[in-house]
Parts: C-alpha cells; sequence; structure tokens
C-alpha cells in the first residue's frame, strides 16, 4: 500500500466533502414529488409509523394494506430520513404530506455521498495509488446519473450503494486473506498441498452483509450474490496458487468453498426474510393472511414439500409470504409496457440495456414551466464525459485482463457485465427498464476508466516524456468531465433555465 497514509484519508475526504456539497446543496428542490417518490416516500412514512407498507395516503391513521413490489431495506434508509427531518405538513397536488422533500431525500443523499468515499478509498487500495483512487472519487462525484439518484428518494442509489461496499470489502478480504496466508506459510520450505486454514475472514462476512443488504433493497442485488461468491473463490485459488498449493482448487474446495456457501447463500437468505420483519409482525401487510383463506389451500403446490402434507403443515404466516413472494415475482415478470402505461401503451422513457452506455434513453424525473420562457427539469443521465469514455476503457480493459492478466480490469468488466448484461434476458419478456436500471455498473465503469488513467500515466520506470504525455491527457480528460457536469448541472439539478438554456443542454431528440 501507499506510504501517504495520512493523505490517503485526506485526499478522498476533501473530494467526499465536494460531493456531499453538490449533492445537499438545495436538496428539497423541486417542493414535489419526483417520479418514483410517489411511492417510495409514501412507504417509508407508512413504514416508520405502521411497520409496514400501509395505503395509498399519507395518512397515519390507514389501516388498508397495499401491494408492495420490493423489499423493505431501501425504504427503511429513506424512513430514516423522515424521522430525523419530519418537517412541517405540507400539501402536493391536493395530498397532505407528514415529511418534507429534504426528509424524504436525505437518506439517499447520504449514502450517494459515501459512495464516493468508498469507491475513492477501494481503487486506491486496488492501484495502490491514492492518485487514482482520488480521480475516481471525482469521477463518481460529477457523474450525472449518480448525482441525480442522490438527490431523489428511490431505491437505486441504496442499491448500488450496497454493491460497492461489498466490493470494497471483497477487495479488503483479497488482501487480507494473502497477507494471512502469506504469515502461515512462513517457515515452509517446501511445496504445500492443500495448506492452511485462515480461519475467521472478517471482511468477507461484511461483503455477505452488505449484499444482502442488497438484494433486500432490490432483487436485481442478487445477481451480485452469485457473481462475487465465485469471485472470491477464484482469488483464493489464485492466493492458493501464488502460495506454492500444488491443488490450489482443491485446497479451495476443503478449506475455503463451505465458508462461502454459508456466507452468501444461507446468511443472504435469512437476512433477507428477517428484513421483512415488519410484515411478520404487524400482521396488518399485504397478502398477511392469504393462506387463512381455505380457497387458497388449492395453489400450495407450488410451496408444498416432497413429502405429503408437510406442504400443509407449514405455518400460515409462512405460506402467506412465500405467496406474496410469488407474486411479487409476477408481477416483476410481467412488466410489459402496456402495463406500465396503459394509457399510451408503452412508457415514454423506456429504455433497453444496449442503448444504456450510450445514453440512447434518459428518463425526465421531473419538468415544469414555472413561468413564459422557462423550464425548470431533473434528467436522469449519466456525465457522456464519463459514460462514453467507459466504452473504451471497457475495451481496454478486456485486453489488459487478457494480455496483462490485470486481475482489476477483470473486476471492472465482471461487474458491467453482471448489472447490465443481467438485464438483457428480460429484455426477452418485453419487460419495460430503465436507464436508471444500470446505476450499480457506474462503479465499475469508472473503475475501467481510472484503469486507463493509470495505464496513461505509467510507472515508475516509464520515460518522462511518456509521464508528461501522460499527466496532460489524464488532466485534460478530467477537466473535460468537470466542465461536461457543470455544463449539464442545471437539468440535473432542477434549476430554472430559459428555454435556449435548457434546450442547448438536449444534445439528441431521444433526450426530450
Amino acid at each position: 500500500m501507499p506510504s501517504d497514509r495520512v493523505l490517503g484519508w485526506v485526499l478522498p475526504l476533501v473530494i467526499t466533502g465536494l460531493a456531499a456539497y453538490l449533492r445537499f446543496h438545495r436538496l428539497g428542490t423541486p417542493k414535489a414529488l419526483v417520479f418514483d417518490e410517489v411511492y417510495y416516500a409514501h412507504d417509508a412514512d407508512s413504514l416508520l409509523h405502521h411497520g409496514v407498507e400501509l395505503g395509498p395516503t399519507f395518512n397515519h391513521g390507514a389501516s388498508v394494506n397495499d401491494f408492495i413490489v420490493h423489499p423493505p431495506v431501501g425504504k427503511w434508509m429513506i424512513a430514516v430520513g423522515e424521522w430525523l427531518y419530519p418537517g412541517h405538513p405540507q400539501t402536493i397536488n391536493g395530498t397532505v404530506y407528514p415529511s418534507d422533500t429534504f426528509g424524504w431525500r436525505f437518506s439517499a443523499a447520504v449514502v450517494g455521498t459515501l459512495a464516493v468515499l468508498i469507491l475513492a478509498r477501494t481503487v486506491r487500495r486496488m492501484t495502490r495509488s491514492t492518485l487514482l483512487g482520488c480521480a475516481a472519487g471525482l469521477l463518481l462525484t460529477l457523474d450525472g446519473l449518480e448525482f441525480v439518484q442522490s438527490r431523489i428518494a428511490t431505491l437505486d442509489i441504496f442499491l448500488m450503494f450496497w454493491i460497492l461496499a461489498a466490493l470494497a470489502c471483497l477487495v479488503a478480504d483479497r488482501d487480507w486473506g494473502r497477507s494471512r496466508l502469506a504469515e502461515r506459510l512462513e517457515g515452509i520450505g517446501h511445496p504445500v498441498d492443500y495448506g492452511p486454514k485462515l480461519g475467521f475472514r472478517p471482511w468477507r462476512i461484511g461483503a455477505a452483509l452488505c449484499l444482502a443488504a442488497a438484494t433486500a433493497t432490490k432483487w436485481s442485488g442478487a445477481l451480485f450474490v452469485v457473481t462475487f461468491a465465485l469471485l472470491a473463490l477464484v482469488w483464493d485459488v489464485g492466493a492458493r496458487r501464488t502460495g506454492g498449493s500444488q491443488t490450489p482448487v482443491r485446497a479451495v474446495l476443503r478449506h475455503d468453498a463451505l465458508p462461502v456457501v454459508l456466507l452468501f447463500f444461507l446468511l443472504v437468505p435469512v437476512f433477507y426474510i428477517v428484513s421483512w420483519a415488519g410484515w411478520f409482525a404487524t400482521g396488518t401487510g399485504y397478502d398477511r393472511f392469504w393462506a387463512a383463506d381455505p380457497t387458497h389451500h388449492s395453489h400450495w403446490h407450488l410451496w408444498k414439500l416432497p413429502l405429503p402434507g408437510i406442504g400443509d403443515a407449514m405455518p400460515q404466516q409462512i405460506r402467506s409470504w412465500m405467496h406474496y413472494q410469488h407474486e411479487i415475482y409476477n408481477f416483476h415478470n410481467n412488466l410489459h409496457p402496456t402495463k406500465a402505461m396503459p394509457k399510451y401503451g408503452f412508457h415514454p422513457y423506456q429504455s433497453h440495456p444496449q442503448g444504456w452506455l450510450v445514453l440512447a434513453r434518459p428518463v425526465s424525473y421531473f419538468y415544469a414551466t414555472p413561468r413564459d420562457g422557462k423550464s425548470q427539469e431533473i434528467l436522469a443521465i449519466g456525465t457522456p464525459a464519463i459514460w462514453w469514455a467507459s466504452i473504451a476503457a471497457l475495451i481496454a480493459s478486456f485486453w489488459f485482463w487478457i494480455a496483462k492478466r490485470d486481475w482489476r480490469a477483470g473486476v471492472a468488466l465482471l461487474g458491467v457485465f453482471v448489472a447490465i448484461v443481467g438485464w438483457v434476458p428480460s429484455e426477452f419478456h418485453h419487460r419495460t427498464m430503465f436507464l436508471f436500471y444500470a446505476l450499480p455498473a457506474l462503479p465499475f465503469m469508472i473503475i475501467a476508466v481510472t484503469l486507463c488513467i493509470g495505464y496513461a500515466l505509467g510507472g515508475p520506470e516509464t520515460s518522462s516524456t511518456r509521464q508528461l504525455v501522460g499527466a496532460a491527457g489524464a488532466g485534460g480528460y478530467m477537466l473535460l468531465v468537470v466542465l461536461n457536469f457543470f455544463y449539464l448541472y442545471p437539468v440535473l439539478a432542477a434549476q430554472v433555465l430559459s428555454y435556449g438554456d435548457w434546450k442547448a443542454r438536449i444534445w439528441f431528440p431521444s433526450w426530450t
């Protein structure tokens, strides 16, 4: 690791301070429900006061349960902000809300800011460079999509945060595990077969807990549970091979595989079930007593165990909960355009995975004309200088991974592949999808860009001319990102512009 331990914290914290200022400045603007805040701000308030999502309106006396299509963790995080900053009741479009806009957006701004610090420190660990860690943190600070998602009360910023936190834990565990293996191999002067056990691995437990929180925020987090579990095992094989094991795969199967399976495939489901504690405890959640209806028993062929009678012997609340999960699955699997926007037969801002990296179709979360000739918008779009550059960076990362065996490039490629290509099967079902589904890919895209900056700068053995050219190119690119972000800032942060200034920032017809 770099020797500049103090600067290794101070500089990322300074960049994180910039991220905090950008995200908290005018956080309560606009005083309106932005896009899916209409669901999540309400659900968080209901969880805060009832322990479960109730009713279609903000009403503390509500007793009508509501069909909810996402797990509770992200909404509980939103509820923390509503608890800390309840504000004063306000009326928006004829509906009375018990919390102000700052309160229900507070938690998103917090995790969106902390993500900058986590990425900066993680990239510093991956590259052994404080400079490159700070570059990654600054890129995340200045990305438009992460900025917008950090300023509205929806779930995707929490999903990205927990996946990034899991990556940070896994990278720390990679270093910790290799160090522990080296210590236990010290003094062994001959090739080892299986090698020693490594014992308790706290960072790996942290990674599993973060992935559990991601999955309990949105089901798409489960894709990273499988991915990171396999990545951990691959890294273990590489560590034991480096440590001299003659049979590294067998060594991992003997010492490391079972703990990984227990952590990632037992702890995560248990955490997910526990996250529904409010639904189990209150007795007022949607479908809470579904299994108590005798007419529903005939549906239980899905959940019966192979032994006759066992399925029917399952507690009613468990059967009701499993039925509810199946209903959620049906909702997502059948979220066709005609269902998402029945009036039009399609959603005007839907997009497809193959167009996400090129920003083919961003989402307009909010648009208003506060007075004649003026426009005010929140456009959920990534900073083009980052997203378009990441395409080239990912191509370069493929070469770094194949030709140079750079494991960091492999991480970047894997993360983007899972976060974006993982949605392609849904397209075959014509599911409605949006650009912000790609948000979990963003940290991995930035890792790819940062690695390219590092290769451009070169190492100590690089000639001074090469270093000078690389530094000029890297500095010019970072300046371009800064200019690009602040040029788009007014349409990211709902600033009031003249129509001409607004139109100048809409570069393509598909951005409107």
